[in-house]
């Protein structure tokens, strides 16, 4: 991953939304995990971490936040009317505690591996929490070295146990591209096709949302 055009592709976002009249938030980058931390972490959890994950926070940034919103007057096209702020965040020290709620909501809420619903909760590892109380995950089940993010929901939404990309890299990168519009599915699924698409950085949507914006990434 070039870790340059990364961070430029941030750069450029809030740039924009700034010209617009948005609000940026302080960008946080920290700095990059150590092996031992990481292997602690692991030993924590009880689990390896995902490659493509493992590999960002050892070379890039242990705990990494950026967020943006656009002005409530600003007109937007009605495919992105959803779309208002973006996020993106992560943080190797979050991982017990989004874990422990992860484990709180399939006890209380999601036991049943037989339920179609329940079980999309079951064999992940939550690394990010949304704002709506949803939570972006890696997919465990199959046990590959590196595991594809999902969605999970708690709620019903439209994006429960959606595959948004292949592994971790591949996620910031394609999200990158789309000024980071999510966490919550509502304001991805426009640039979706299926529930096994992933986020399509170079679909027709997202092309249609980068001229709306202006956006150069």
């Amino acid at each position: 991953m070039n870790y340059v055009s990364f961070e430029n592709r941030v750069h450029s976002i809030a740039s924009r939304v700034e010209q617009l009249g948005g609000e940026v938030g302080e960008v946080t980058i920290a700095e990059p995990a150590s092996s031992d931390e990481v292997l602690q972490m692991e030993k924590r959890l009880g689990i390896s971490l995902p490659k493509s994950y493992k590999r960002v926070l050892l070379e890039y940034a242990g705990e990494f936040s950026f967020y943006w919103s656009l002005p409530d007057e600003m007109e937007r096209p009605h495919e992105f009317r959803e779309i208002f702020s973006g996020t993106v965040q992560w943080s190797l020290t979050s991982l017990p505690r989004l874990e422990e709620e992860r484990k709180e909501w399939i006890n209380v809420v999601f036991p049943d591996v037989n339920d179609p619903y329940d079980v999309i909760w079951h064999d992940k590892l939550a690394f990010c929490e949304v704002d709506n109380g949803d939570y972006l995950a890696f997919d465990l089940s199959d046990g590959a070295d590196d595991a594809p993010v999902v969605y999970l929901s708690h709620d019903d939404g439209d994006g429960h146990g959606y595959r948004l990309a292949n592994n971790f890299i591949e996620l910031i990168e394609h999200a990158s591209r789309l000024g980071f519009v999510g966490c919550e599915d509502f304001r991805w699924l426009p640039f979706t096709t299926s529930s096994t698409s992933g986020i399509l950085a170079d679909g027709e949507a997202a092309i249609r949302f980068r001229r709306w914006l202006e956006l150069e990434v």
